[in-house]
């Protein structure tokens, strides 16, 4: 008798879109969902120049949110307080 594992389709949220703007960082998510997050909640975030904080780019499939030059980052599920990992 063989078996094989059944696995659950990812359905952590995934960000297509992120951008500073003001005082708050908006996520775009692939299932249409838009977050706006204040930056006070991200100190690190909140301090850094305009032209850093634009410098963000999306990884691992849009699961996080990376700024190269500030050498820091968001999980995206963990925005919406959900675990990183299913």
């Amino acid at each position: 008798m063989t078996s094989s594992a059944i696995r659950e389709p990812d359905r952590r949220p995934r960000a297509v879109a992120a951008a500073v703007e003001g005082p708050v960082l908006r996520v775009s998510l692939a299932d249409g969902r838009e977050l706006s997050v204040p930056l006070a909640w991200f100190p690190w975030l909140e301090a850094a120049a305009p032209d850093l904080q634009d410098d963000c780019q999306l990884c691992e499939d849009g699961l996080s949110i990376w700024w190269d030059r500030l050498e820091d980052g968001l999980s995206v599920p963990r925005l919406l307080g959900l675990p990183e990992y299913p």
